[in-house]
């Protein structure tokens, strides 16, 4: 089924394509070019479909971005299941074509919404959506700038500093680990490369599942970081939390830049902090894209037009101020004002 139709009819007649219609589509495609659908349940295409009508809605309401299409192989593995479908019993939940996985027993006495379903390379995990009163927090009267960094994750103004968690050991070990069942998988591939195409054995089978484990414990071992930094700010309960706006698929362009800066997962920390901002009552600003934090002055207000990314100590020639360029950068931040 193609989506393009959405944007085809709506150019034409102005009018959007409903849900139900693109269902029955589905149904007759089902029995015969997409007949792999009757391998999961019903609901996963018909809300997969329903998802993908909202995101177009938006789209067309100029609320969201465009929609992207998906490719099957780099997907992530989800979909939603209906609340009706699933069965409970004490730390157990039986989820259709998954089979039994634990589950929370507070999950078992509360009422919850948009079950989704999602495979993380090893495990099956179940999320849902409860509603839940959030207690009002008593908040100091402090501003935290956070400036985000490839040497530091994160540095705060106060002076405290995150170190990139990247360049600990345990992670080289993994990433070194990683690398040699790569060149592994590689040389098998080209071995029983046949013309033009590539054979799977089994044995790069056993290879690739083993990546993909590897994979998965470093993305873990980073989201895990990024929820130890982001809790410990939000716990400190400031006023506000200022950070930059920063153009991370700009800044993946930079191809010398492009590694370091998709190994500190700075998209996902920003998100994080967003929501523990808002579960604790916190104000987050964002910074204006094209304030400059790095070459003002925390001092004196000067700005250094000439500042190198390589001079890692702010020197005023104003003021006479030294200082560490994060740091300087980051009390920047805690005294910028929205205009």
């Amino acid at each position: 089924m193609d989506f393009n139709k959405q944007e085809e009819n709506y150019k034409i007649n102005n009018k959007f394509i409903s849900d139900n219609d693109l269902r029955k589509e589905i149904t007759i495609l089902k029995k015969s070019e997409l007949t792999w659908l009757n391998q999961v349940s019903n609901n996963v295409a018909k809300q997969a479909v329903k998802d993908a009508c909202n995101a177009y809605k938006n789209f067309f309401n100029k609320l969201s971005k465009k929609p992207k299409f998906k490719s099957k192989k780099k997907s992530k593995l989800s979909f939603y299941n209906d609340c009706c479908k699933l069965k409970f019993k004490t730390n157990l939940v039986l989820i259709e074509k998954v089979g039994w996985i634990r589950c929370n027993e507070s999950l078992l006495n509360q009422r919850f919404t948009n079950p989704r379903v999602s495979f993380d390379g090893k495990y099956w995990y179940l999320s849902v959506g409860i509603e839940q009163e959030l207690e009002k927090q008593e908040l100091t009267k402090e501003i935290i700038g956070t400036d985000l960094g490839i040497k530091d994750t994160a540095i705060l103004s106060n002076g405290k500093k995150y170190k990139n968690i990247n360049k600990k050991i345990n992670i080289k070990k993994v990433k070194k680990k990683l690398r040699r069942l790569q060149r592994q998988v590689s040389r098998k591939y080209e071995k029983n490369k046949e013309g033009t195409r590539y054979q799977k054995t089994a044995n790069i089978v056993k290879l690739e599942k083993k990546i993909r484990l590897l994979h998965r414990r470093l993305s873990n071992i980073r989201l895990n970081y990024n929820h130890q930094i982001t809790t410990e700010i939000v716990k400190t309960k400031p006023s506000k939390i200022v950070i930059e706006d920063l153009n991370i698929k700009g800044m993946m362009k930079n191809r010398h830049l492009a590694k370091a800066i998709q190994e500190q997962c700075l998209y996902n920390l920003i998100q994080l902090l967003m929501y523990k901002c808002c579960m604790y009552g916190i104000e987050l600003v964002k910074a204006d894209r094209w304030f400059p934090s790095s070459k003002t002055c925390s001092k004196c207000g000067k700005v250094k037009k000439d500042l190198k990314l390589s001079d890692r100590v702010y020197r005023c020639e104003e003021c006479g101020n030294e200082i560490d360029r994060d740091i300087n950068a980051a009390i920047n931040l805690a005294n910028y004002k929205v205009s």
